[in-house]
């Protein structure tokens, strides 16, 4: 841990303030989060701020609002209409400006389309899309109408694309053409023609211009977006939801196979958001936020959409690499906009300072104000580096913890009440409302400088409704590891300032650039080759996206260890879960370390890929199997260094 402290700005010391609102947010939960509940706009206001039944809880219960009206209407009926809400660029160069009214008029064309498709309130939606303006238009179109969405990243495979549209039952597929990526066109319809060979409950799928390339278009199923549109109504009334209908289902990989369908509410999800991102990023009506995430992970939901348009704020929308076609792409973004937060992951800040600063050189970044990381813990290196070289030493950066799970910031500098002094590479203190704890495996909290688990010890707003169609799972998940407490999953350390350090996982769950992919998931994919009979795949260290996969793997009798196989086994693992799943390393094992029950043991795996002392290994029912390991290994090992 660093002890690095840097001064800023005095307006941000001394930190009385956030302090005291810190206290009484604990101490005062209803009365607190009630208060700010009101700073949205509600059709009927609550009969009670929390329904706790553990581990379920419904926040405001009895109150009716609606995400799309908070995010747009309330913005067009004053000076707000006129400003902008998205800036949006293209990969190839191709721009749009929407302000609010556009984005208003745009919204409603889209769910008065969605309705003549007939989908109406408590219907799910799949978006299958590149970061175009039509994604966050469609989200917000689906909430107007009461229709859960689930965005499904398109950098997906066929096949994990139609897991999630069936574990979700969706009635309506929305895509693209095609989108760019690195100057190649990706072919998403082709894609998506595959999945629904699989996906029995869609009936409609909805296809945007994109690429402009040939596509497949089934008669009385496929429709092209602009044609839809043309004879839409210019306005769909904002469905008045209960706050505890479903907003959104988000998939995130778990310890099993199975990824995990993340059910968040419109109105607890709402208020926690829209709080949390005054308090993080200090959001102001000039404001131009510019969040790098992709719209299919739960950051560029909260991040791109939810909570800055709540706020009014202009936004930036990237379509394409972070490097091309040149790698000052990002930088000559933020001069060209005047982005004022900038808020991205700690791979990519890994990554651009192996480019060096002579990139950043080339722009004017005085815009900024301030930056933000998210996705993974951020080491103090790379923390420094970016305050110094992106932020000209002038601004202070949010380092922020939080998960699918939490929907929203959790721990992060709070600048928009006060901030505390920050320490490099730390997410300093939980956000007010946040009960956050570290503790022992028994669930009592550690001393200071002590590795123990992290869990949060009273409910928030944000919190997930639970996972979709699988109320057990939620509760064997996140609950019963410390009955009453939600367990995180996560490592951390509390230091003597009582500064949060997080260290990553706890469960077999790999963060490769800031995306959290299951083990289990992973190894199911290389399982389905025909050549492969088990698997088991651990997270190696890599300076650039945080985890790399490596994979042991035993294959069948009758099948050779050949380089082919290898490359095979990865291209697999591409088509089946997508490019996010392509293996680093791949190594032939005749066994497996497992326990006498027959579990993987892989923390020997891990400790053999990272050259780490492996410890007791007492538990396995064939210590041999360690010794074959690591000569595999150490032999690759030396053949790479040779090359």
């Amino acid at each position: 841990m660093s002890d690095l402290s840097l001064p800023f700005d005095t307006r941000y010391l001394p930190v009385k303030k956030f302090h005291h609102e810190y206290r009484r947010s604990i101490e005062q939960p209803e009365e607190f989060w009630a208060e700010q509940a009101r700073q949205l706009d509600w059709f009927r206001p609550w009969d009670k701020v929390l329904e706790w039944d553990p581990p379920f809880a419904h926040w405001f219960a009895g109150g009716l609002l609606n995400a799309s009206h908070i995010c747009v209407d309330r913005h067009i009926k004053h000076w707000r209409r006129s400003k902008v809400a998205i800036y949006w660029e293209g990969e190839p160069g191709d721009t749009k400006v929407l302000s609010y009214s556009t984005l208003y008029n745009e919204v409603n064309r889209f769910a008065a389309m969605l309705r003549n498709r007939g989908i109406g309130k408590g219907d799910r939606v799949a978006l299958y899309l590149p970061m175009l303006p039509e994604l966050p238009i469609i989200m917000l179109a689906c909430a107007r109408i009461g229709a859960p969405h689930t965005v499904i990243f398109s950098g997906f495979s066929a096949q994990a694309l139609a897991d999630r549209v069936n574990d979700v039952g969706a009635k309506l597929l929305v895509t693209a053409d095609g989108g760019y990526r690195r100057g190649k066109t990706i072919p998403l319809k082709t894609v998506v023609d595959e999945a629904l060979t699989m996906c029995p409950t869609v009936e409609s799928t909805i296809v945007v211009r994109r690429a402009n390339i040939p596509v497949s278009m089934k008669p009385s199923r496929d429709f092209w977006l602009d044609d839809l549109l043309e004879q839409e109504a210019p306005y769909i009334a904002p469905e008045p939801v209960e706050s505890n209908h479903p907003l959104y289902i988000l998939y995130t990989s778990g310890t099993t196979g199975k990824p995990k369908g993340i059910v968040h509410s419109t109105g607890g999800y709402m208020v926690h958001n829209y709080c949390t991102y005054k308090w993080a990023f200090d959001i102001r009506e000039e404001s131009v936020y510019w969040c790098s995430a992709d719209v299919g992970w739960v950051t560029g939901h909260s991040s791109i959409v939810y909570a800055p348009l709540a706020h009014g704020a202009a936004i930036v929308l990237y379509e394409g690499a972070p490097d091309y076609p040149n790698v000052d792409r990002w930088w000559h973004i933020i001069d060209k906009y005047g982005v004022t937060i900038f808020y991205t992951s700690p791979t990519a800040i890994r990554m651009f300072m192996g480019y060096g600063e002579k990139w950043l050189a080339k722009h004017d970044l005085s815009s900024l104000e301030l930056l933000g990381s998210v996705g993974e813990p951020i080491n103090p290196e790379a923390w420094v580096w970016f305050y110094r070289h992106v932020g000209g030493e002038r601004c202070p950066i949010v380092d922020t913890w939080w998960q699918t799970e939490t929907g929203g910031i959790m721990i992060s500098p709070a600048p928009g009440i006060e901030c505390v002094p920050l320490k490099p590479g730390s997410a300093t203190l939980p956000l007010p409302g946040v009960d956050a704890d570290v503790v022992d495996e028994s669930g009592n909290p550690v001393p200071p400088e002590t590795r123990g688990l992290l869990v949060i010890k009273k409910p928030w707003p944000g919190m997930l409704l639970g996972i979709h169609g699988n109320p057990e799972r939620y509760q064997q998940a996140y609950w019963s590891r410390f009955p009453g407490i939600y367990y995180t999953g996560d490592y951390a350390v509390k230091d003597r300032d009582g500064y949060f350090w997080m260290l990553g996982r706890a469960d077999e769950v790999l963060k490769i650039a800031g995306h959290r992919i299951g083990t289990a998931e992973l190894e199911d994919a290389a399982i389905s080759h025909a050549e492969v009979a088990e698997a088991a795949v651990v997270g190696k260290s890599d300076p650039v996206k945080g985890e790399s996969i490596v994979i042991f793997v035993r294959i069948k009798e009758g099948s050779s260890p050949t380089q082919d196989l290898k490359q095979a086994i990865i291209k697999h693992m591409r088509q089946v879960v997508g490019p996010i799943a392509t293996p680093d390393a791949v190594y032939f094992v005749t066994r497996l370390p497992k326990t006498r029950s027959g579990k993987i043991v892989r923390r020997v795996l891990k400790a053999v890929a990272e050259n780490t002392p492996i410890g007791d290994v007492s538990t396995l029912e064939d210590e041999a199997v360690v010794e074959e390991i690591i000569k595999i290994y150490q032999e690759l090992k030396q053949v790479q260094e040779v090359k």
